[in-house]
């Protein structure tokens, strides 16, 4: 939807219009492709979600008449970008094994 590139939907996000923790109408991630109702698929990246967004092409491809709080998507791909970021720390920093240098 943002950048508008194809692939396999095994790598991209499907969102779906639903509600917010305070009950307000809001997009939704959808990691597990199984939320009822129309969806609509992204790139999980920051810069394709800004893109989306500012694009307003997700009440077009969900066909929703009002406006949908995007709070709960921004927080689940900064959360997944969070822990992207420490798994490949965590692999850059992994202690040696065997024999220490003298």
């Amino acid at each position: 939807m943002g950048c508008r590139a194809r692939a396999a939907a095994s790598e991209l996000l499907r969102v779906v219009a639903g509600s917010d923790a305070e009950g307000r109408p809001a997009l939704v991630p959808d990691p597990d492709h199984r939320a009822p109702g129309r969806g609509a698929h992204l790139h999980p990246t920051h810069e394709c979600w800004q893109l989306a967004v500012r694009r307003r092409a997700f009440p077009r491809a969900l066909r929703s008449g009002g406006t949908l709080a995007d709070a709960p998507v921004g927080d689940y791909l900064a959360a997944l970008q969070h822990d992207q970021h420490d798994q490949s720390e965590s692999q850059q920093h992994r202690p040696e094994t065997g024999a220490h240098s003298s």
